[in-house]
């Protein structure tokens, strides 16, 4: 998971696929292929520990996970079947930056210490500071394990 200071390395990987035989749908939107999406964006590969698939060494929050189910979605439209799918995973290790964890806390990140990179709306946001205290921060946290 990218913080918000990657902008231009996420951005390197818009438009890119590692599919060669690209659908007229990407090729329309400008779509390319790239064989090493870690060098276009200028990042690091390294070593997992439970699957096979590298990490990214820059993002500060790393999952390694297996998927359990593919969705396929819009599949009652004409057209449209299998053009969205949806991922369900199973995660196996999560790794995080200790910079980011709450002090004495090693398993937890500090929501005030990591500001990560979001999607909305296919616009890239950061964080800005912590708007009120939620209600729900007032749960232990442990209680949802």
């Amino acid at each position: 998971m990218p913080s918000d200071s990657m902008v231009i390395n996420i951005n390197a990987l818009a438009k890119t696929t590692g599919k060669e035989d690209l659908s007229p749908f990407k090729k329309a939107a400008g779509y390319h292929h790239v064989k090493d999406k870690f060098e276009i964006a200028r990042l690091t590969p390294m070593a997992s520990e439970k699957v096979d698939p590298p990490r990214v060494r820059e993002c500060p929050v790393q999952m390694e996970a297996e998927l359990v189910a593919v969705n396929e979605m819009n599949r009652d439209e004409e057209g449209m079947e299998g053009f969205f799918l949806g991922m369900e995973v199973k995660i196996l290790r999560v790794h995080a930056e200790e910079g980011i964890l709450q002090i004495g806390s090693p398993n937890k990140v500090d929501a005030d210490r990591w500001r990560p990179l979001m999607n909305s709306f296919q616009h890239l946001y950061g964080l800005s500071a912590r708007l009120q205290p939620s209600k729900l921060a007032e749960i232990d946290e442990e209680n949802y394990r």
